[in-house]
């Protein structure tokens, strides 16, 4: 009985660590202006040694980002008010030692580039600025809502964290025309 105890204590304070470690690795600001709710985050621990290894054998990497708008309903369930799926990937060329990036939005690729920086593959892999969830004229005045963020990286051996396959994060924020 003792020993049960111990190890569902040592399993617990694991656990916690872990999504305690995950919730402060996505940073999210939810912005609502021009008549568009924007959301700009990045993943601050997202591009580890792992990956850069991953990337530079010429396998192709891929951060995907779950992205839900939603409108908090008390004592009931929150309401989705929009969902999007970005994601970005990177394909390096080991014999011209260059990084082929793009990013995608609900399936349609937004933009591409070609790039020799590992600077600016961390960057574009890990950070989206402005992006466009929807018109404030879904939006309720003077209600809270909040952007849950679900981050994803491939290929799945090397993880955003080294802990799960995920990570989520969430930013409240009140609307206000």
């Amino acid at each position: 009985m003792n020993r049960r105890f111990w190890i569902l204590f040592v399993m617990a304070v694991i656990a916690a660590a872990a999504v305690g470690r995950a919730a402060g690795s996505l940073r999210i600001v939810p912005i609502a202006r021009d008549e568009q709710v924007f959301v700009s985050f990045n993943v601050t621990d997202g591009y580890t040694d792992e990956m850069r290894e991953a990337i530079s054998s010429g396998l192709r990497t891929t951060f995907t980002y779950d992205i839900e708008l939603r409108m908090i309903v008390p004592i009931w369930v929150d309401r989705t008010i929009a969902t999007a799926v970005a994601s970005t990937s990177d394909q390096y060329d080991n014999l011209t030692r260059r990084h082929t990036l793009s990013r995608t939005v609900d399936g349609r690729v937004n933009e591409t580039i070609v790039t020799e920086y590992e600077a600016t593959v961390r960057r574009w892999l890990t950070t989206w600025d402005r992006l466009p969830l929807c018109r404030t004229t879904l939006l309720d005045p003077n209600r809270d809502y909040y952007v849950r963020i679900t981050a994803r990286a491939r290929p799945r051996g090397s993880s955003l964290l080294g802990l799960a396959d995920a990570i989520t994060g969430r930013a409240k924020f009140t609307f206000i025309p």
